[in-house]
């Protein structure tokens, strides 16, 4: 590859392998100073693993890099960072028990006499968190306690808080809402302008049309096309993508749901919930819109039993008595299923293979006698759903951790699918997954509503709430704020009744009146 004037970092002929698997062959690539250069491709088409060998988290094979012209042979992740190289990565790595201020500067706290300066590092933590639009977050508040979209924010702020010639954004907003996406925007326009180069992953396409200057294809660990943006459309992307059409518009036909499979009423758990009284029909996709904080993962998790609510009462197919869930177990017992947004740390047993993970909660049709499993039977179920859901691994065998983000995202979604629950609750289900696979789900949820499962999807991407649901409630500050039927809804009413409960004084927090189900033609109370 001959260096051109402005390039800041080039590979060429990269190869990776994990053993008998080939995810890079002779990849040859470039990043031009003051550019934003989009990467995108299916799962486990090499992205992640381009961008780790750049930002020196993993040797490639073979190949090579030069940094400004000269030859650049990173040793690990620290010497990238002393080189201007800094990479915010899909998996959040962030120690739960630190301070957002020492996850911020972990690396070179401040210090006197040997004491660290908390005053200080305070200060410049809230600097740090202006930039990114985090400016009301407590810096000595602990990560444990933060959202996945916060976290990814804090993750986003410590790499602008350093030496930063080029910096990676591998899936940066698969868990922000739109306010925070364009206070991202804006600090990414500024390093721009500042003349650093921007390696930027994503599965979402009309994101990249906005920020990106070129854009390169992999496609099974090959490079297809870089073109500049401009030359290109979004459905030649993803036509090089996956090597075939994909259309863009999903058309879900509008039906009559059927009877009360979940209903919510009064639930509580301070300060992130506040009386939220909702009900999900058999058939039904309720969404759940909302900024980041909103509270709409606290009440998925307050109903599923992972947290304790204090007040409140759920009731399942329409019973009249309310059903006591006070732990997942509870609630898987009872028919109801959770997908976590938080994949990495509360879906998934990584060290274990795909076999274990997809089959851990319905282990009772897998036993036999004397409390032995049929492994045989495991296998074959797991590996029908690794070819249903289009999971990139070796086989059934291969452990989850060794996966890509997308993929390891499908097997949380074979687990609870195998499980057969009838109230399937999903949090942000698509993030990290690309475009090709998110089609995928999309059509795979309509056809469990078609059965007459009840869903209830969070997600952070307005136009997917819009294409897949029958109804989209809104949360804000902790409360449902509206609820609007299809047809009915427009992308500035939600996010206007999204910002309404942080424009009220605390005496106008009086809870909304909760909008039922009134046939597809009805009003929306």
């Amino acid at each position: 590859m001959t260096s051109q004037p402005d390039e800041l970092l080039s590979a060429s002929g990269l190869g990776k392998s994990y053993g008998p698997v080939r995810v890079l062959t002779d990849v040859d690539f470039s990043l031009r100073r003051g550019e934003v250069h989009a990467l995108v491709g299916e799962n486990g088409a090499g992205k992640s693993t381009l961008s780790r060998i750049i930002a020196g988290i993993t040797p490639a094979d073979s190949g090579s890099l030069k940094l400004e012209g000269r030859p650049f042979h990173p040793r690990d992740r620290r010497d990238a960072e002393h080189h201007g190289i800094r990479m915010v990565m899909q998996e959040l790595n962030l120690v739960g028990n630190l301070t957002v201020a020492e996850s911020l500067f972990i690396d070179r706290l401040p210090h006197r006499w040997g004491w660290i300066d908390y005053a200080g590092l305070h200060r410049q933590a809230r600097a740090a968190l202006e930039r990114v639009g985090l400016r009301d977050l407590d810096p000595a508040r602990p990560i444990r306690t933060l959202g996945v979209g916060q976290q990814q924010m804090v993750e986003i702020a410590a790499g602008l808080a350093r030496r930063c010639d080029v910096l990676i954004l591998d899936e940066p907003t698969a868990a922000l809402t739109d306010p925070e996406i364009e206070q991202l925007f804006q600090q990414i326009a500024a390093l721009k302008a500042a003349g650093t180069g921007i390696l930027y992953i994503s599965h979402r396409m009309e994101e990249i049309r906005r920020v990106a200057d070129r854009v390169s294809v992999l496609r099974d660990g090959r490079l297809v096309a870089t073109r500049p943006m401009g030359e290109i459309t979004l459905d030649e992307i993803v036509r090089l993508m996956v090597g075939r059409d994909v259309g863009w518009n999903f058309d879900r036909q509008p039906r009559q749901p059927g009877t009360v499979a979940l209903e919510v009423r009064g639930l509580r758990r301070e300060p992130a919930v506040k009386d939220v009284s909702f009900e999900v029909r058999r058939g039904e996709i309720l969404g759940f819109a909302g900024l980041m904080g909103s509270g709409r993962t606290e009440t998925m998790r307050a109903i599923f039993g992972a947290d304790r609510p204090d007040a409140g009462e759920i009731r399942l197919r329409g019973a009249a008595p309310p059903v006591r869930i006070r732990s997942p177990r509870d609630a898987v017992r009872q028919g109801v299923a959770l997908l976590t947004e938080n994949r990495k740390e509360q879906g998934l047993l990584l060290p274990l293979a795909v076999r274990v993970n997809m089959t851990l909660p319905s282990l009772p049709r897998f036993g036999a006698a004397l409390g032995w499993l049929r492994r045989n039977a495991e296998t074959a179920e797991s590996t029908r759903w690794i070819g249903a859901l289009g999971i990139r691994c070796r086989d059934a065998e291969q452990r989850v951790a060794d996966l890509s983000g997308g993929n390891q995202q499908k097997v949380v979604l074979a687990k609870w699918l195998l499980r057969d629950c009838d109230v399937l609750i999903f949090d942000e289900p698509t993030r990290g997954i690309d475009v090709g696979a998110k089609f995928e789900i999309y059509r795979l949820l309509d056809d469990l509503a078609a059965k007459g499962k009840a869903i209830v999807m969070v997600s952070s991407d307005l136009p997917e709430l819009m294409a897949l649901c029958d109804r989209i409630a809104v949360m804000s500050a902790g409360r449902l704020a509206a609820t609007f039927r299809r047809g009915e809804w427009t992308e500035d009413q939600i996010m206007a009744a999204a910002l309404s409960g942080y424009r009220r004084t605390p005496a106008d927090q009086a809870a909304p009146k909760t909008n039922t189900w009134a046939g597809p033609t009805g009003a929306t109370a």
